[in-house]
């Protein structure tokens, strides 16, 4: 059930980028940037109100944990800039490799208490193939 959601997820930010960079365009980055994340806040409200669920900010948790809704906000913001000259294809491809080498160094070193994967040189080829990807879609 996970890989299906995950593959979901896949094709909603394929769209999710093709919306923002279309609005971004028609309105302007900061602008769409801000009616993105209000149209967010109220549809996660809907769907809290719906579930019955109540927001909880529970003490002892970093307050670097609560940077997520910042680092969403420069996500949007920098494939609308990038949208408007990459297109979506090329955006979410490269923004696949550093999300697979972040993810990499996150995982071998453990990063904000996640488990310790160490990185296997197979990996690498991987690496190397999404690379190739990305090259063969930017050179066409």
């Amino acid at each position: 059930m996970n890989n299906l959601i995950s593959t979901f997820i896949g094709a909603l930010i394929s769209f999710m980028i093709l919306v923002n960079g279309i609005l971004s365009d028609s309105i302007g980055n900061y602008s769409s940037s801000v009616i993105i994340h209000l149209v967010g806040l109220v549809s996660v409200l809907i769907v809290l109100a719906a579930c019955r669920s109540k927001i909880s900010i529970q003490k002892g948790i970093p307050l670097y944990m609560y940077s997520a809704g910042a680092l969403g906000v420069f996500t949007v913001l920098f494939s609308n800039l990038s949208f408007t000259q990459l297109g979506v294809s090329l955006t979410l491809a490269l923004g696949l490799l550093g999300q697979s080498i972040s993810s990499i160094v996150i995982d071998h070193f453990g990063l904000l208490g996640m488990d310790t994967v160490k990185f296997k040189s197979k990996k690498y080829i991987g690496l190397l193939l999404i690379s190739l990807g990305i090259f063969v879609m930017a050179a066409y």
